[in-house]
């Protein structure tokens, strides 16, 4: 070791005993001295006061980062980048003796760290091998800085903020390496400190194992065999190998899943045997022994992975691989931290030698892509241009597992990786697998959640999420849906009682007024308080206790817990989902079946488009639909302003929650060839390709709910599962204007059903010439609306009107308006052509302009009742409630 490490810029300590009262007291007095390069450890003046304890990474950096830093400035490069080495090796708890040491020394306020100390901080460690050991020995903390006081005594106090060692102290240092080297480790622990103690000989800490009656070869005996004890169990976990040598790199950033599974920590592995089976294979060749996994994300990648160290677990494996261990690596782990050049590709060295080293290593590492540019920094190489020779030798066994998309994007790409891993297909399982790895998994969430699942529940499970959760796959969906479905049980159980809520809620406040009453020191009342108080304790603990005896005798009548059931299933996927897939209640029954009814307080006329709507509505809740189509998908045709696009409003507001659950589009903006990418996004390659188009993103994220095509005809001809879709068109309107003039208003019904019928044959050969027959074909249902009629545009003039009233009615005015203003708004706003629409605009111009005009001159205001009627003139006239008035409308028309 002489030459490896360079003089320190202060000298070490000298020291000069003296006898007082027969009492031995050790003086340390530190001395300035000139650099020398005879001596052996230089620059290492202590650790910082900063606890560097937070990550090991760091730890180590930062610690050898020190020592380097603080070399004399006359040393070279070199000797700074040795120290820097040496001290890289120290394990966790090799630096918090160090540091502890420090606290010991500015505890006793000395100005340096010596063997002394460092022994201390072998014993206040109290994890690793040396604690064990010396406390094994009897030796204590307390005692231990007994003899130390009494040897060397309290120094003055004053402690600089860097504390250098003793020369003994450094001796230390540099035998616990050789004593590393010498059994084979490449790591300085401890235990090795604790050694290099021992082989010193002298000092004072060799004085105080002497006094506490401790023998150091017995000390020494111990540690060895300690050592060898710890590499055996070490050979079982991650970094055990044939040769028993201890693997510190793979320890820290992988993960041992043989060792998992003879824990017992791994879910059960249910099917892919042929997959399983593969990988064996695989592993099996000389050459190229790397299987990749690909497959979607939750199609159960890692669990194959997982599956085949449970076999060797079980040993129910070919001997190629028998006794091996599955280790999965953290790639983030092992890049984080590594922000000087060369510190990443040291790393990947380590592991690589490591497993070199130990035939028996089989390394699993997910994300596979992530290999790629791992680690490359400016002039650097990533980590899958490190492994690529060991890959294609078969020198290093490797699973892979990544997903199809990142494997086309990253791996493709780089052929020379590519060959060297054998792709491996995982297919999503089927809606009967999952059921059965549900059932493979039933036993681990039940004990998590202290429930039961029924199995009902685990077949609706891998039902539902397969027909509704249309953007992931099995089997993670459906377990995902059964671990939320068991945390919402068992929070509902865990629940008070609602008798217990209520006296809960009353003891809260009758706490809160006894504490009141405490700081207003009316003692009296707080005492009765008090005594309400404990009163309501007792009861609630009577109702938990009485409702925990209940779940005891429900467990002894073999009743396990609370049970998850397919409806608690189908209430998890409709809140993920806004689908409503719950069993239909009574209550909703009663709405479908009077939906006619309903759909008509909006939409009048038009019996032939709201009873086809209804009907689909009702196929798709009761689960007669098929469920690879949309629910329903209508083409209405008919001339503007009859309700097309009402009825799909008033539909998204009756059944599907509001008129924002509607999508619209309107066709007319995508009456250009290339506009189609707005509506089903652009193809790769182009501007927006990530983004999803306006129709496919709306409905992913809203399933449920009406697709309301505005204007259908004017689309570019080039231009859902659980989705209605409407579209409305004009085509065909100028036949139905023709034909409703014939019609007239004083047929009788069948004739009107016999002249409709002949329209609305019409009307689908007009369709027919502009669309094409693969389209119409697709439709459930051609919808032809019928033209108004007056008396129809009174009903709706009706409707309108109620509108007004209801606005005006939330500023608290009364407003009813006389039969003979409602015939005049008819009379303007009635037009055959254009239906509805002229009789908003007459509304909007006789009534809200009137009242407009009154409200602002003060003659309407809050409170007021008005009506308005029209004059002999034919002039529109609001009067207040004061003036003579005629004879108004029916009162359900009035505000």
């Amino acid at each position: 070791m002489e030459g490896t490490l360079v003089q320190s810029a202060i000298a070490p300590t000298a020291y000069r005993t003296s006898s007082t009262r027969s009492r031995v007291r050790t003086r340390a007095t530190m001395l300035r001295s000139t650099p020398t390069r005879t001596l052996t450890l230089g620059g290492f003046q202590g650790l910082r006061q900063t606890n560097f304890l937070d990550t090991r990474s760091v730890i180590k950096r930062d610690f050898g980062s020190i020592v380097a830093s603080q070399i004399s400035r006359p040393r070279g490069s070199g000797s700074r980048m040795v120290v820097r080495a040496m001290f890289e090796r120290f394990t966790e708890k090799a630096i918090k003796v160090i540091m502890l040491a420090q606290e010991e020394a500015r505890r006793l306020g000395h100005n340096f760290v010596g063997t002394e100390q460092i022994l201390l901080g072998l014993i206040g460690e109290g994890t690793g091998i040396a604690a064990k050991v010396l406390k094994s020995m009897g030796i204590s903390l307390k005692d231990a800085r007994v003899e130390v006081e009494k040897i060397i005594g309290r120094g003055s106090g004053f402690v600089a903020v860097e504390i250098p060692f003793t020369p003994r102290a450094k001796r230390v240092l540099e035998l616990s390496l050789e004593e590393a080297r010498q059994l084979g480790h490449n790591y300085i622990g401890s235990e090795h400190l604790l050694l290099g103690l021992l082989r010193e000989g002298e000092g004072v800490a060799a004085r105080v194992l002497e006094s506490l009656g401790a023998d150091p070869n017995n000390i020494r005996t111990q540690v060895i065999r300690m050592v060898g004890e710890s590499t055996e169990a070490v050979g079982a976990g991650v970094g055990g190998g044939s040769s028993g040598q201890k693997m510190p790199t793979l320890e820290e950033y992988g993960t041992n899943l043989t060792k998992l599974a003879e824990e017992g920590k791994l879910d059960p592995v249910v099917g892919r045997q042929d997959q399983i089976e593969r990988v064996t294979q695989i592993l099996g060749r000389r050459t190229k022994n790397n299987p990749c996994l690909i497959g979607e994300p939750g199609v159960g990648k890692t669990a194959i992975a997982e599956g085949l160290a449970q076999r060797i677990c079980n040993g129910d494996v070919p001997e190629t691989i028998e006794g091996k261990k599955v280790i999965t690596l953290d790639m983030g782990l092992l890049v984080a931290g590594t922000k000087y050049r060369g510190e990443f590709e040291e790393r990947l060295k380590k592991l690589m030698e490591e497993i070199k080293q130990n035939d028996d290593i089989i390394l699993f590492i997910d994300e596979v892509h992530t290999l790629i540019g791992a680690g490359a920094a400016e002039g650097a190489i990533d980590a899958a241009n490190i492994l690529k020779p060991a890959l294609a030798r078969g020198e290093l066994q490797c699973i892979g597992a990544t997903t199809l998309d990142e494997y086309r994007k990253h791996i493709e790409k780089d052929p020379a990786l590519e060959r060297r891993f054998q792709p491996v297909k995982v297919p999503e399982p089927t809606v009967e697998e999952s059921i059965q790895i549900l059932r493979g998994l039933r036993e681990r969430y039940e004990l998590h959640h202290k429930l039961r699942y029924t199995d009902d529940a685990l077949v609706a499970a891998a039902q539902l999420s397969y027909q509704y959760i249309s953007d992931r796959f099995l089997p993670d969906k459906a377990i995902d849906l059964i671990d939320e479905a068991g945390s919402r049980v068992r929070l509902r159980h865990a629940q008070l009682p609602d008798e217990a809520k209520e006296l809960d809620k009353k003891l809260r406040q009758i706490t809160k007024d006894k504490n009141e009453a405490v700081r207003g020191q009316d003692f009296e009342k707080a005492g009765e308080l008090r005594d309400e108080e404990m009163e309501l304790k007792a009861q609630i603990t009577a109702i938990i206790d009485k409702s925990k005896e209940m779940v005891k005798a429900e467990t002894e009548s073999g009743e396990v817990g609370p049970l998850v059931t397919e409806a608690d299933i189908q209430h998890i996927v409709s809140s993920w989902t806004g689908i409503p897939v719950e069993k239909v209640s009574s209550d909703e029954s009663d709405r479908l079946l009077k939906m006619e009814e309903t759909l008509h307080t909006r939409i009048i006329g038009q019996d032939e488009a709201v009873k086809a709507i209804s009907r689909a509505i009702r196929r798709a809740r009761v689960g007669l639909k098929n469920p690879n189509r949309p629910i329903a998908s209508f083409i209405f045709s008919g001339p503007t302003g009859v309700g097309k696009s009402e009825l799909a409003k008033a539909l998204a507001s009756y059944y599907f929650g509001s008129e924002e659950a509607m999508i619209r589009l309107d066709m007319s903006e995508f009456m250009e060839r290339h506009t189609v990418s707005k509506l089903i996004g652009s193809p790769p390659g182009y501007v927006g390709y990530t983004e999803g188009g306006q129709l496919t993103e709306a409905v992913r994220r809203r399933p449920y709910t009406v697709v309301l095509f505005d204007e259908i005809e004017k689309a570019h001809p080039d231009v859902f599962k659980n989705t209605l879709l409407i579209m409305t068109s004009n085509v065909g309107s100028s036949v139905i204007e023709k034909g409703g003039r014939k019609i007239g208003f004083d047929l009788d019904s069948d004739e009107k059903d016999t002249s409709y019928n002949r329209i609305k044959s019409l009307v689908t050969e007009e369709l027919k010439q502009y669309f094409r027959p693969e389209f119409l074909n697709r439709l459930d249902e051609m919808i032809v609306f019928r033209q108004l009629t007056k008396l129809e545009v009174k009903e709706i003039a009706d409707i309108m009107l109620k509108e007004v009233f209801d606005r005006l009615k939330a500023k608290e005015i009364d407003l009813q308006v006389t039969e003979k203003f409602r015939d005049r708004v008819v009379d303007e706003g009635y037009n055959p052509s254009y239906g509805a629409r002229p009789l908003r605009r007459a509304i909007m111009r006789l009534l809200e302009d009137s009242l407009a005009e009154k409200m602002l001159a003060g003659e309407v205001k809050e409170g007021d009742s008005a009506i308005v009627d029209v004059d002999s003139d034919g002039k529109v006239v609001v009067l207040n409630s004061g003036g003579g008035i005629a004879e108004p409308l029916e009162p359900a028309l009035s505000a």
